[in-house]
């Protein structure tokens, strides 16, 4: 580390490379010469040029960047879209964190290690206000099945998805929120990533499963499951359990989903019983089934309740009601011009 420190210290001391009498060369971007602009040097201080590789590089995010890049290792030479590709890596993160990191290093006897973990009382409880804001914004979505991400999710966006328009709603309204979040926020410590967001809804997850466990108890239950293929074409296998509460209602409560590499019924049996190991659940306490009417699932010889009862006995099938009525509803469908109609037109809504 002290090694390293002292190289960074010689960088600093010599400064990016900024060369104002210098003949740029040019280059053909979509049939026009174009070339490195000096003016750039004034605005974006960060920036510097490598008369060798004809590329411009981040002084800050070179010294401390956390990840390698167009701006870090390999050059950033286009010169056609000039500001925008710079306005918009002088407003990232990595970029920003970089810069933050220079700033603290170029403090005389600073440490940088030492400052970041130095934080102070106020930094905690604004960072525990921060999080609480976006763990409400996301358990309102998760409660109410909303999506979270947006197709564009720019500050020049209309729409950035319904988790930063929530909480930018919900900063608007409040001036307690709007001193911690977004803009108000540190560049590194802003709360609303993708993976930030995966991670809390992760945790409310694993939540929900831990309170739907407790209830269930040691108490039998009855297993509901159907697979399809998302949108990748991968089979994805969803299970539910179904049990009676404490107060003697009866619950039906989704577990999970699980891949599965095909659908043949031992695949299936081996997924579930994997999901189920997995919350410490037993199939011996299982004691009713409910699938679709296919053969891997309802198959007297090797379908997929038949393994399951090979276990417990007591688990007896019961045709999926919800398949039930679909299929009631295609029967009539195709016997009936007036419901064919209504369903049609009710699917086009």
């Amino acid at each position: 580390m002290n090694e390293q420190d002292s190289i960074r210290r010689r960088y600093i001391l010599k400064g990016p490379c900024h060369l104002y009498a210098y003949n740029y060369p040019s280059r053909k971007i979509y049939g026009k010469d174009r070339r490195f602009n000096f003016v750039w040097f004034h605005k974006y201080h960060w920036i510097e040029y490598s008369v060798e590789k004809d590329a411009a590089y981040c002084f800050y995010c070179y010294l401390f960047g956390k990840e390698s890049g167009k701006f870090i290792t390999d050059g950033w030479h286009n010169w056609n879209i000039g500001t925008i590709s710079l306005d918009k890596h002088e407003s990232s993160t990595l970029h920003k964190f970089a810069q933050e990191k220079y700033s603290l290093f170029v403090k005389k006897g600073t440490k940088i290690d030492t400052v970041i973990e130095k934080v102070s009382e106020k930094d905690r409880v604004d960072y525990k206000a921060r999080l609480t804001y976006s763990l409400r914004c996301l358990r309102f979505l998760l409660h109410q099945g909303l999506a979270c991400r947006g197709h564009d999710e720019t500050e020049e966006s209309n729409n950035r998805g319904n988790f930063l328009e929530l909480l930018n709603w919900l900063a608007g309204n409040n001036e307690e929120v709007h001193k911690v979040v977004l803009k108000n926020a540190p560049g590194n410590c802003i709360l609303t990533s993708p993976r930030i967001q995966k991670q809390i809804i992760r945790c409310c997850s694993e939540e929900t499963t831990r309170y739907i466990l407790e209830e269930l108890g040691d108490d039998y239950y009855a297993i509901l499951a159907d697979e399809c293929s998302d949108i990748s074409h991968k089979e994805q296998l969803a299970v539910c359990l179904r049990y009676v509460d404490k107060r003697g209602s009866v619950c039906e409560r989704f577990l999970g989903v699980v891949h599965v590499p095909g659908t043949t019924s031992l695949e299936l049996k081996t997924a579930i019983q994997s999901l189920l190991t997995s919350h410490h659940l037993s199939l011996s306490s299982c004691r009713g089934q409910g699938y679709d009417g296919a053969s891997n699932m309802k198959g007297e010889v090797k379908g997929l309740k038949t393994l399951i009862m090979k276990e417990s006995p007591s688990a007896y099938y019961v045709h999926c009601f919800a398949h039930q009525l679909q299929l009631v509803l295609v029967a009539i469908a195709k016997g009936d011009v007036g419901a064919s109609t209504f369903f049609l037109k009710f699917h086009a809504c």
